[in-house]
């Protein structure tokens, strides 16, 4: 099994900066995404989301202008579209998602990602 702990996140996000710094007291080893640099495709959304055991209308980020946009609270969408809709537009996924093997945590509060140390 690979143990590798991966965050995707933005660097300016503050609980992305708190993530950072829970991992780093906790001495183990990470990899960071920038996934405004290198995009979440799909597929990879789609793994995420199953490993987080949610819905992808759980991952969305509803107060951000692209959202309001877009019309997501007010529209039916398949999992697909909305999986499709945040791969084109980062700003709608929420951050940062930690994984680490089978399993992956929304740092949504920080302490989420206790769970998978």
């Amino acid at each position: 099994m690979d143990d590798k702990i991966t965050v995707y996140e933005k660097p300016t996000c503050t609980k992305c900066r708190e993530a950072d710094r829970l991992l780093r007291e906790s001495g183990v080893d990470f990899e960071k995404v920038n996934y405004y640099l290198e995009p979440i495709g799909e597929a990879k959304l789609r793994e995420l989301v199953g490993k987080m055991n949610i819905a992808p209308r759980e991952l969305l980020r509803t107060g951000e202008a692209v959202y309001k946009e877009l019309e997501l609270g007010k529209r039916e969408l398949s999992d697909e579209e909305l999986i499709r809709l945040m791969a084109e537009n980062p700003d709608l996924i929420q951050r940062p998602i930690v994984e680490r093997g089978p399993r992956a945590v929304l740092g949504r509060p920080t302490e989420r990602i206790k769970d998978l140390l």
